[in-house]
């Protein structure tokens, strides 16, 4: 007990400081970070044009992954300065084993190799901008959002609400469907004998009408509008519409370009189709003579 008490007088100010030191660094470092990071992207985005969504999420990206690599940084030099203060003489101590250490470093090379790799694939997949926090992508068979890139995997949650933990280095195919802008693309079945050249100045109408309303008009780039005919039934004709939206608004695009087309459909008593999905039939096996 007079031992700690006697050790705790002699370094009880040097473990203070270094305890505070720490958290001050990591505090005004962090703030540091945020900063340069919202300076620095915000003044590329207006030279190069970037849209406001695409500012946003390379902000929260950045943001994110340098301020994980700061704690990791401070946390190891802060707490190593620890170990030193209860353990001076540990540099000396370790010596002989880690001159020993040979064949351990060299197993723990070959198991450390995942990590490397996880870690330099996360910062390709950052410096080539293939996709940020808040993309909706998919990503070897799991599709979701975007909430944190960080420096080992990639964390997607999908619409039911599950988190996905994806390894940086796993990662060899991106489908990103919010990167630059989004299509906002619709099928409408009607029936076969539906005047097709009426049903698409409706939508046409409908498309122009929604791209000039305040509502709509940040989120549409070019008005959706009838682009052709598709798959051709005895029980449908289907008619695609396509336009060209900011990224992420393709799906509220499409609810409202839905619910107008089918109330004026109504309107105009345009009848929807049903389509039927055709399976082949395997002949029957006759039974054996």
């Amino acid at each position: 007990m007079n031992f700690l008490t006697d050790w705790l007088a002699m370094h009880w100010v040097q473990v203070i400081t270094i305890i505070f030191g720490g958290f001050v660094v990591y505090y005004f470092g962090a703030k540091l970070i945020k900063f340069f990071v919202h300076r620095t992207i915000k003044v590329a985005g207006k030279h190069q044009a970037w849209h406001r969504k695409d500012i946003e999420k390379r902000i929260a990206t950045l943001d994110g992954l340098f301020r994980n690599m700061w704690r990791i940084v401070v946390i190891a030099c802060f707490g190593f300065a620890l170990i030193r203060v209860f353990l001076p003489n540990i540099t000396t101590a370790l010596a002989p084993l880690f001159a020993s250490a040979g064949i351990i470093g060299i197993a723990l090379g070959f198991g450390a190799q995942s990590l490397i790799k996880d870690f330099l694939s996360g910062i390709f997949i950052i410096s080539e901008n293939q996709y940020r926090v808040g993309d909706v992508v998919e990503l070897e068979g799991a599709s979701g959002t975007v909430e944190r890139i960080g420096s080992r995997s990639t964390v997607l949650r999908d619409v039911e609400g599950n988190v996905h933990f994806i390894p940086n280095g796993l990662i060899g195919h991106v489908i990103n469907k919010t990167m630059g802008y989004s299509i906002a693309r619709l099928v409408i079945a009607v029936v076969p004998e539906t005047d097709i050249e009426k049903a698409a100045s409706i939508i046409n109408r409908i498309g122009a009408n929604m791209a000039e309303e305040e509502q709509w008009r940040q989120k549409i780039i070019e008005a959706p509008a009838y682009v052709m005919m598709g798959d051709l039934t005895a029980t449908a004709a289907e008619l695609i519409i396509s336009g060209k939206v900011q990224p992420s608004d393709q799906w509220s695009v499409n609810a409202e370009l839905k619910r107008r087309i089918l109330r004026e459909f109504e309107t105009k008593h345009i009848e929807l189709g049903a389509q039927v999905t055709l399976l082949s039939q395997k002949p029957s096996q006759r039974g054996r003579k």
